[in-house]
């Protein structure tokens, strides 16, 4: 039992500062914080990503790439151009690791506005601290593990960040439904998304890119909006426009 809980706190902190803090702040600037509170979130986010962390800037300009040129050959991980989810995952890593190594810049409409913190996105992306974190999540199945089939869930949280987004990005633009015509595949994959936080309202987000509520009818319930709007009444955020969402 430790060891289920320990998974599901590490797939659902890592989800949420994936599409809190890497989606809707770093890539889409939903909402405002204070550079401290910034400097809190980027800490989480690496803390609960751990060994997947996935540096802001370049999930900002990768994301932004995706929305620009959403299933055209341009875009950086359509499910369009691949012929498994595997393939796609690999060639977005090398798109990824080319922005995070800053091998080439990305062209200006896709540069800045996004959070930068050069010393912790470094350490951060660095295979040493990848192993280290590794480590710890061996170390802490062979204290806890009760059953040999436990074991097969330390993979998936050695590349929980990257997981995540080839689920969304390979279901979200292949299967479900869709609310409005926005000129690509995007869909809303299931309308209950709370294992993946609202994150599969593909069609909803692309056709409201800038808005922090991934649902679009009544009963699509985007789980992280409620959290969002309540940190916004606490006044730890600033959403865009909150009148109008």
């Amino acid at each position: 039992m430790i060891i289920i809980i320990f998974f599901f706190c590490h797939w659902f902190l890592s989800l949420f500062f994936q599409t809190f803090y890497l989606h809707r702040y770093a890539a889409h600037k939903m909402f405002s914080t204070p550079k401290v509170t910034e400097r809190i979130f980027h800490t989480l986010t690496f803390i609960c990503q751990g060994s997947s962390f996935l540096n802001p800037r370049a999930y900002a300009i990768m994301h932004r790439e995706h929305h620009a040129y959403s299933d055209t050959e341009k875009d950086p991980h359509s499910p369009h151009f691949f012929t498994d989810v595997f393939q796609m995952m690999y060639k977005t890593a090398i798109s990824f690791r080319i922005y995070e190594k800053r091998i080439r810049e990305p062209e200006a409409q896709f540069r800045g506005n996004y959070p930068e913190w050069r010393l912790l996105d470094y350490y951060g992306s660095h295979t040493v601290t990848r192993i280290g974190f590794g480590l710890l999540y061996v170390a802490f199945y062979a204290a806890f593990a009760d059953a040999w089939w436990q074991w097969l869930l330390l993979p998936i949280q050695f590349i929980m960040g990257p997981l995540h987004g080839a689920i969304v990005n390979w279901c979200g633009h292949k299967y479900g439904y869709s609310n409005f015509d926005n000129g690509d595949k995007s869909k809303n994959t299931t309308p209950f998304d709370f294992l993946m936080l609202g994150e599969l309202f593909q069609n909803n987000h692309h056709k409201r890119p800038n808005s922090p509520n991934f649902g679009a009818r009544w009963f699509e319930i985007d789980p992280v909006y409620p959290v969002m709007k309540v940190m916004h009444w606490m006044r730890i955020i600033r959403l865009r426009k909150p009148s109008a969402v």
